[in-house]
């Protein structure tokens, strides 16, 4: 197998999806009819590897490719989902209705659980990691009727919500961190899982003052998958999931003592194409981050990758960072804040 190459061209981009700031009508039409989109090699399968004890702040989960090869979730997993193939003979063309562009997840944080684990942006490779504040590690409260994230919740890898970018409509500047999706599928994932997601539309959310989208996509291998084409698919055939996503990023601050979230675009959705040109934004200010073109505002680069990035290191380098973590440990650590409801 070829080494998995860092991002496709800028000129394939452009050809898949046209510049982003082509008219929001146009960017999922033209992904949808190119036809050498469907000839990829064979999919990339993804590991990973535990290092730590779980439910503490030393614990990470690393990842590699399958011959091995530790690598960035962040930054070497490609933004655009390949198409399986078998015996690297192409993959059979679809039919033109069946024609969808797919981009890959990094689960975080499987579905009714609490423990608030990301990517680790600012250390090499960014493994995944429990988030801490003020020295303690952070779980998301069950805020009633709700168990934990109500969702799959994940990143996009290879975007990049640049702080130093003021979006036009909500005059609000990045989040710095990769932008982030809820799956919406019947599947609960486990964390580090790589998921391939239909693009169904996004919510304007607004986190102290820092943009921070959502993209809302469903797993391609999910049961629901091809009925679920839009948004508004979404609204029709779950009556209350859009709403209670809603809900759920109004208030899941506001037991730690924070206000409630607000929102662009009056909390409504906006659609796949408009979901898209975010996508794709964020991915050309991930470019010049590692190209380091941009401002890294503290972001760990290395990679092993990017030809054209000042942070690619070496295969030896990668496995060095992941040996000098403290070995797995499997030992519980009970949190008794789980099982809390909170009335807000």
């Amino acid at each position: 197998m070829r080494p998995l190459l860092m991002r496709p061209p800028l000129g394939y981009l452009d050809t898949v999806f046209g510049s982003f700031r082509a008219s929001r009508n146009k960017l999922v039409t033209q992904a949808a009819v190119v036809p050498h989109l469907y000839y990829f090699r064979k999919t990339m399968h993804y590991q990973t590897e535990e290092r730590g004890r779980p439910h503490s702040p030393d614990y990470r989960i690393y990842f590699k490719t399958s011959d091995g090869k530790y690598i960035s979730p962040f930054h070497d997993i490609s933004l655009i989902a390949e198409t399986e193939q078998d015996n690297d003979v192409p993959a059979k063309k679809p039919k033109k209705n069946d024609s969808e562009v797919l981009f890959n997840m990094v689960v975080e944080v499987p579905r009714w659980s609490n423990a608030k684990m990301e990517i680790a942006t600012k250390e090499p490779l960014n493994p995944i990691k429990q988030d801490v504040k003020k020295g303690k590690l952070r779980y998301v409260a069950n805020i009633f009727p709700h168990k934990g994230y109500i969702w799959n919740y994940g990143a996009i890898p290879q975007t990049w919500e640049d702080p130093n970018h003021t979006d036009a409509e909500t005059k609000c500047c990045g989040d710095n961190d990769p932008i982030d999706v809820c799956e919406i599928g019947t599947q609960v994932c486990s964390p580090g899982q790589v998921i391939q997601v239909k693009v169904l539309g996004i919510l304007a959310m607004i986190d102290e003052g820092e943009m921070d989208w959502k993209v809302i996509a469903i797993n391609v291998k999910d049961p629901d998958a091809k009925k679920l084409n839009s948004i508004e698919d979404v609204r029709k055939s779950r009556p209350g999931h859009l709403e209670a996503t809603v809900d759920w990023f109004r208030k899941y601050k506001v037991p730690d003592g924070k206000p409630e979230n607000r929102f662009g675009f009056n909390g409504q959705f906006k659609d796949k194409d408009f979901a898209v040109e975010i996508i794709m934004s964020t991915h050309e200010h991930w470019r010049a981050l590692v190209q380091k073109k941009s401002n890294s505002a503290g972001i760990a680069c290395k990679n092993i990758s990017c030809c054209e990035s000042p942070s690619k290191c070496s295969a030896e380098e990668a496995k060095e960072v992941v040996e000098s973590a403290p070995a797995f440990d499997s030992a519980h650590v009970a949190c008794p804040e789980l099982g809390k409801w909170h009335f807000v």
